[in-house]
């Protein structure tokens, strides 16, 4: 099941449309060349979590892109449509535990003066697919990939558009896909002079445990920086404020694969499927801690 609701200035809370009827020209350019932005947010307990960080992410997607967006205030207004048609249509005591709410928004066709009108721009619900869920309680095998660049690319290319959320993922599905043919499920990529960045759709964690000089137990949790060109992620924000308020240090790269291997624990998290645990890097099984999993993923659970 599935619901869409396209931004539409005709209809101020969206126009609910048939997700399997043809809805788009085959000329929009989101179609034709993938140049547009998108978030995916969790819908669950009757609530869009982080759906302020999911917003402001995606205006700045569209600033990086110089792509025109819909106001925060219409987009809020089509969630809360499709969000209502979608509860509407479940089975009374059926409806899925968790769903996934995805903003697009495509550029408009170009115009004889060279001025790109207002694109498309579209909310969809739909059930969260069941092996991320699985995925978070069985962990992952993840392969180490050389992402083509180096880890000033952002700096010295601002063309590459790194750090903006658009629709060109096609290379990001590839390497999934490679994954799965050498027996893993996802990957990490990792920058061409050797830094550690970021999943085709998720963001890397990776834990420390130490003792101070008093003895008292010092919990680190790490993320690569974003110098790196990576896209800073909502899920991991918001666990870096919930671990600082319990005590932790917090710490931004620069990451190395070394790092992971050292690490007492790494995962993978976005906003769909949440906190996953690493069980093995390229084969090598890696350090899982229970306790940290257990502790990171009581944060998760209490995110908004």
């Amino acid at each position: 099941m599935t619901v869409l609701v396209f931004i539409d200035p005709a209809h101020p809370g969206g126009r609910v449309a048939d997700p399997d009827a043809p809805q788009l020209s085959v000329l929009d350019p989101g179609v034709t060349r993938g140049d547009g932005v998108f978030e995916s947010a969790l819908y669950t307990g009757g609530k869009v979590r982080k759906l302020e960080m999911h917003l402001s992410r995606m205006a700045v997607s569209a600033q990086v892109t110089d792509l025109i967006i819909p106001s925060a205030g219409a987009w809020r207004a089509a969630i809360a449509t499709a969000i209502s048609q979608y509860d509407a249509a479940a089975s009374p005591g059926a409806a899925p535990a968790e769903s996934v709410v995805k903003l697009i928004a495509t550029r408009g066709a170009e115009s004889a003066d060279g001025v790109h009108d207002y694109g498309s721009a579209w909310v969809t619900v739909s059930p969260a697919p069941e092996l991320g869920r699985r995925q978070r309680e069985t962990g992952i095998d993840v392969l180490l990939l050389d992402r083509g660049y180096d880890s000033t690319v952002a700096e010295r290319a601002p063309w590459l558009l790194m750090g903006a959320k658009t629709l060109s993922y096609a290379v990001n599905m590839a390497a999934i896909r490679h994954a799965k043919r050498n027996g893993a499920d996802d990957v990490i990529f990792t920058s061409s002079d050797g830094r550690v960045l970021e999943g085709p759709t998720s963001t890397v964690l990776l834990a420390t445990r130490e003792r101070d000089e008093a003895g008292r137990e010092v919990k680190r949790l790490v993320t690569p920086t974003l110098e790196t060109g990576i896209l800073p992620g909502t899920t991991q924000g918001a666990i870096f404020a919930a671990a600082k308020a319990e005590g932790w240090e917090l710490g931004y790269g620069p990451v190395e694969p070394k790092h992971l291997r050292e690490a007492a624990g790494v995962w993978l998290v976005s906003s769909v499927r949440l906190l996953t645990p690493v069980n093995s890097l390229d084969g090598e099984a890696i350090n899982t801690d229970a306790k940290l999993t257990a502790e990171l993923s009581a944060m998760v659970d209490s995110i908004n």
